[in-house]
């Protein structure tokens, strides 16, 4: 896809954020899959260029990360969570029961260009197992009924709100945009933390554990 002028303004305004021009690498993959549905073999080359790295380099980082996409994507990416606890508490059911419903598999898209499905070994998330995401926003504690719901929502074009974030998920495209760092305006539009994610740190404060001096002047900092 022929790149406009917004477009490289905006790779140029990302680039500018890192010390080391390098760096910015996956935020442009992320902008460049954001426009094109797939990292493409033009969006490697454009990135090489403008990183003054090899075509190998950023082939390496967009072939090792889930997130980069080959060929193009649902508008919306179902992510089931199969890994051992989400697996044991749900997770092979819910899965097994969205490709019946859905009518694919493992990284396909149905045919309207929709939905795609995608097992993902593990969310980081397991308090809140059995996971999904949707555009990689968080679904926490799903069952088979409420999976195939979020895929009712999907189809019928009506807003579906993750537990951990933005009150309506985005569309993919939309989502690759935050990543890269483009404004989304969704800064006050999430839902919170919920209790589960704040446990470690209540149970801390309950028994009076704290950062030791360095640490916590550290964290003050925001690094």
């Amino acid at each position: 896809m022929t790149t406009t002028d917004d477009t490289r303004a905006q790779m140029r305004q990302i680039v500018a954020r890192y010390p080391q021009p390098r760096s910015a690498v996956m935020p442009l993959l992320h902008l460049t899959q954001s426009r094109d549905g797939s990292v493409t073999p033009e969006a490697i080359d454009e990135v090489a260029e403008l990183l003054g790295m090899s075509r190998a380099e950023v082939t390496g980082v967009a072939s090792f990360y889930t997130m980069y996409l080959r060929k193009p994507g649902g508008r919306f990416r179902v992510g089931v969570c199969i890994n051992s606890l989400c697996a044991i508490l749900g997770g092979d059911e819910i899965w097994e029961s969205l490709v019946d419903y859905v009518g694919i598999d493992n990284h396909q898209t149905t045919d309207d260009g929709l939905i795609s499905l995608e097992r993902i070994e593990c969310q980081a998330a397991c308090t809140h197992a059995p996971v999904m995401t949707l555009n990689w926003e968080f679904l926490d504690n799903q069952t088979p009924a409420s999976a195939r719901e979020v895929v009712d929502k999907v189809r019928a074009g009506e807003p579906v709100a993750s537990t951990r974030g933005p009150r309506v998920v985005p569309e993919i495209a939309a989502v690759g945009r935050s990543l890269a760092g483009v404004d989304d305006a969704l800064d006050d539009s999430d839902n919170g933390l919920d209790p589960l994610t704040l446990a470690g740190l209540e149970l801390a404060r309950e028994l009076g554990h704290a950062l030791p001096a360095s640490d916590a002047a550290t964290a003050d900092e925001g690094v």
